[in-house]
């Protein structure tokens, strides 16, 4: 199986200023790394966001590219800075300071997946932290900046749409004031990652198509949308965190009966999010 940094699905005409991306849907699981990994080929599929990237394929319809990982989240974690490298894993690296998602074994190269398993025996040496970075991690992030730089030129502004999934366990200790469990959290860093009236119309999206909305708690966006969410000049990121018992077996890794209809019920959302900037496009564009 071929190793690739990234997939990206162009529009025929670039009709929106939403850039959809998915970094941890990847499933190319090479036979070098399983072989270097002590666990087992489903196991080590259970910290990826299993089938984000078909949840959004459709966005290139609506004239928004979508942006999606070819390398698994186990393999290298597209959202984690590159310098957030792991002493207990990787060789040669010093520890600085308290790293929170470092030090549980969740950084740029993981050391852990679901539930704190470890992916390897021993550690990796530099070499091999190195490469992973310059081959998947860089070309991903150029091409996202460059989606968005294009978005930017066009419309005036950009949006990124960053597309996750979480466990369900994940809103266990989250309830809103009725009572309902949030099918999907927004997370825009509690304001600093993207305008709050961009913010409204993605829930409004999500919320018309019939998902329980809520933002930043348990998860308010982590390093793409700190990254990339610059209000002041225009782009803006939101994370998008979906429960993943609504659309698939967890345990299994496979789509559930509801697959095909959240499926639909987010192309409606999808639909509704890409017009955001529609009407900023200029003659010129045309």
């Amino acid at each position: 199986m071929s190793e690739f940094a990234y997939d990206v699905v162009h529009p025929d005409k670039l009709r929106s200023c939403v850039v959809f991306a998915s970094p941890h849907s990847g499933r190319t699981y090479t036979q070098a790394f399983l072989q270097a990994s002590i666990l087992d080929q489903h196991t080590i599929r259970s910290s990826e966001d299993a089938f984000v990237d078909r949840l959004f394929d459709v966005s290139p319809k609506f004239g928004a590219p979508f942006l999606r990982a070819g390398a698994p989240r186990a393999f290298v974690d597209l959202n984690r800075s590159s310098d957030e490298l792991d002493p207990a894993l990787i060789e040669g690296v010093r520890r600085q300071g308290h790293n929170p998602r470092v030090a549980s074994g969740l950084g740029v190269i993981p050391r852990v997946v679901a539930n704190g398993r470890p992916i390897y025996s021993g550690k990796l040496p530099m070499r091999e932290a190195t490469r992973r970075i310059d081959v998947f991690w860089r070309p991903y992030h150029d091409m996202m900046q460059k989606l968005l730089d294009r978005a930017h030129q066009v419309h005036g502004q950009a949006i990124l749409v960053d597309c996750h999934s979480m466990p369900h366990e994940a809103m266990d200790g989250v309830a809103r004031s009725a009572g309902q469990r949030p099918d999907i959290v927004l997370g825009d860093r509690f304001g600093a990652a993207a305008d709050a009236d961009i913010v409204d119309r993605v829930e409004a999206a999500f919320a018309a198509a019939g998902f329980v909305v809520t933002r930043n708690a348990p998860f308010a966006g982590a390093y793409i949308t700190q990254a990339y969410g610059r209000p002041s000049r225009k782009q803006h990121a939101i994370q998008v965190e979906i429960d993943r018992s609504i659309y698939m077996d967890e345990a299994r890794i496979e789509p559930n009966a509801d697959f095909e209809d959240v499926r639909a019920r987010l192309k409606g959302a999808i639909s509704e999010i890409a017009q955001i900037g529609q009407e900023r496009v200029p003659l010129a564009a045309e």
